[in-house]
C-alpha cells in the first residue's frame, strides 16, 4: 500500500516548505477552484471581514497568507492607505500581483513573500492584520499569532476567516460528506497536485475552532476575542483586539 503523505506527515522537508510547494503547485487554479469547492460563499465571507474593518478605519493593513490577493484587494474599500499581502508561496503572490496590476492598485498594495512566524516589520506596523484560510497553515500556530500581536498597533484589531466544524446535524454529517469526499475529488480532477485538496481537508478537519481557538488568542495576549460563525458553522470569523 502507498504511504499517504501530507504537508502534515510529509518524510522531506517541514510543513513551511510542504505548504509552499503544495500552493505554488495549485496557484493557477486556486481562484477557480475556491468558487466551485466553496459554491461562491467564500466571496461573501471576505466581504463581511471588509465589512467589519471599515468601521475600524484602519490606515495600514497586513493580510498574512494572501494568496492570490482575493482579500487584499477587497480591503482597499475599507479606505486604507496602506496594505501589505504577504503569502510564503511565490506562485500564489505572481498570480496575486497580476490581479493587483490589472486593477491599478500598485500604489495601495504590495505583495511579499514572507513568513508569517517571523514577520520582517517592526513592533507596532499596522493598524489591522487579517488572515483568511491560512492560520491552519502555519507551522507553530502560537509562534505565529504571537508575530502577529507583535507587528499590530496597540488597539489595533485581528480579523481571521476560517474553515470550523459544525455541531448541528444535519450541517455536520453534510460537511464531513463534503469534506472527506467531494472537495478531495474536486482537487484530483482539476489539480495537478492530488494530495492538496485532500490536505485542505484534513487540516480543516482537525483544526481548533470556536471557543478553543478564542482561548488561543486569549493565551496569547488579545482582548475583546469573538467568533462569528458562517454559513451553519463551516467558517468562522474571529475578531479580536490588541
Amino acid at each position: 500500500m502507498a504511504e499517504k503523505v501530507t504537508p502534515y506527515g510529509a518524510s522531506e522537508g517541514g510543513k513551511k516548505e510542504q505548504v509552499t510547494k503544495m500552493f505554488d503547485n495549485i496557484s493557477r487554479n486556486y481562484d477557480g477552484l475556491n468558487r466551485v469547492i466553496s459554491f461562491g460563499i467564500d466571496i461573501k465571507w471576505r466581504n463581511r471581514v471588509v465589512n467589519i474593518l471599515k468601521k475600524k478605519q484602519p490606515k495600514s493593513i497586513l493580510d498574512i497568507a494572501t494568496g492570490t490577493g482575493d482579500l487584499a484587494i477587497n480591503l482597499t474599500r475599507t479606505g486604507a492607505k496602506r496594505i501589505v499581502g504577504l503569502d510564503i508561496s511565490p506562485g500564489m503572490l505572481e498570480v496575486g500581483k497580476q490581479k493587483v496590476s490589472e486593477k491599478k492598485l500598485n500604489a495601495t498594495i504590495e505583495m511579499v513573500v514572507g513568513d508569517s512566524e517571523n514577520l520582517a516589520y517592526e513592533d507596532n506596523s499596522f493598524d489591522a492584520v487579517t488572515v483568511a484560510f491560512g492560520v491552519r497553515n502555519f507551522e507553530t500556530l502560537e509562534k505565529g499569532l504571537a508575530e502577529i500581536y507583535r507587528v499590530l498597533s496597540k488597539s489595533g484589531t485581528l480579523v481571521i476567516l476560517e474553515t470550523s466544524v459544525p455541531t448541528k446535524t444535519p450541517y455536520r454529517q453534510g460537511y464531513r460528506l463534503h469534506s472527506k469526499y467531494i472537495l478531495p475529488l474536486v482537487g484530483r480532477l482539476f489539480s495537478k497536485d492530488r494530495s492538496a485538496y485532500t490536505y485542505l481537508s484534513e487540516s480543516a478537519a482537525v483544526f481548533p475552532h470556536g471557543e478553543e481557538f478564542n482561548n488561543i488568542l486569549r493565551k496569547i495576549g488579545f482582548i475583546e476575542v469573538d467568533d462569528k460563525p458562517q454559513t451553519f458553522g463551516v467558517a468562522s470569523i474571529y475578531v479580536a483586539t490588541k
